[in-house]
């Protein structure tokens, strides 16, 4: 062969190879998941209040490269129970979304954005629609809010009745959070005393609901009643309770903290006020004395001039030593609930300078 020929050749090669290198290289960039919703919206049409709603979304993978699920982000009142990480080509997924209609009335949409490696098309949104309708309601309304001292009890009450139902309604059993809720429910006799929302001759309920007593937790209410009733389309009907307990007395501040200070420091005192919350009979709150773990912190007591509200004044003792302080100060009321409280206090007591420094 001359060399003339392998000249022409070789280049030619060159040319048929870099061209199959770059088509495929093109065929491979060309290749691409995508991302189809089957159906995108699911309507469940009109269904109880309570129930809840679930339903698997079909995702299809459309394109010829695996199809990565990176997220599924439900709205309020919406979950996601799980979903397909990575769907194949040609192949099919599942995105299961939750709905809880329970706190819910009237028409809803709740959506799901899911989003993927889709170039063209990166998220997505799947959405349930329904009409809620509540078959058991109260009056004036589903929740009672309480603001109770702890220790005392606080009674309310709610018509509680069925608008849709034919048979004689009628409610079954209560079920309470704890101890320190108690509910009584009787059949309304007088149509005086009824809710004018409900269907006429049908049974309606007075629900009264006492909250409180020595075991009620101090802190803010965030509880349901599960009331347990006879109708066919909502069952149970759950009666929220809100609201706050608070303690018999307030103490402020709750930790005393000296900070860094000399023992003969005038500064080196601190005011600890305490204040029944009973606003009805504030004056029988009494503090009957106080005791300090440490020597080098006296306290001392005073009533104020407003009934039921008394002054602890702590002071670092003259002759305190250098060093750190870390004791408490136990102060004895005459509340039944909390006898004695324990006030954290702290301090840094530096040495006192020397004439002349």
């Amino acid at each position: 062969m001359s060399s003339r020929r392998i000249a022409l050749i070789v280049p030619a090669l060159v040319l048929a190879l870099s061209t199959g290198t770059s088509v495929m290289a093109q065929n491979a960039a060309d290749k691409a998941p995508r991302l189809t919703v089957v159906e995108p919206l699911k309507d469940f049409g009109t269904v109880a209040k309570g129930e809840k709603l679930d339903w698997s979304f079909l995702i299809k993978n459309t394109g010829d490269a695996d199809l990565k699920i990176v997220a599924a982000r439900p709205s309020c009142g919406c979950t996601v129970a799980d979903f397909d990480k990575e769907i194949k080509p040609g192949q099919t997924g599942k995105v299961t979304a939750h709905v809880d209609t329970t706190a819910f009335a009237g028409p809803i949409s709740k959506a799901v954005t899911v989003e993927s490696n889709d170039p063209n098309n990166p998220s997505a949104q799947l959405t349930i629609h329904a009409i809620v309708k509540p078959y058991v309601e109260a009056f004036p309304a589903g929740f009672l809010r309480y603001n109770i001292v702890q220790g005392d009890a606080q009674t309310q009450a709610v018509t509680i009745y069925s608008a849709e139902e034919t048979t004689p309604f009628q409610i079954l059993k209560a079920e309470v959070p704890g101890d320190w809720v108690k509910v009584d429910y009787k059949k309304i006799d007088k149509a005086e005393d009824m809710a004018k929302a409900g269907a006429p001759g049908q049974v309606q309920y007075k629900v009264s609901v006492t909250v409180g007593g020595p075991t009620v937790k101090v802190g803010p209410l965030a509880d349901k009643i599960r009331l347990v009733t006879n109708s066919k389309h909502q069952p149970e009907y759950f009666l929220s309770l809100s609201g706050v307990v608070r303690p018999t007395y307030s103490v402020i501040p709750s930790v005393v903290n000296f900070g860094e200070v000399t023992a003969n420091d005038p500064t080196a005192e601190r005011n600890i006020t305490l204040r029944s919350n009973d606003t009805h009979t504030p004056g029988e709150f009494k503090v009957t004395k106080v005791e300090s773990s440490s020597p080098d912190v006296t306290a001392q007591i005073k009533p104020t001039d407003q009934a039921g509200e008394y002054q602890v004044t702590a002071r670092v003792a003259p002759g305190a030593k250098a060093g750190q302080i870390d004791g408490t100060i136990k102060i004895f009321t005459s509340d039944p609930l909390q006898p004695v409280y324990t006030l954290p206090i702290k301090a840094m007591v530096k040495a006192a300078a020397k004439p002349g420094e």
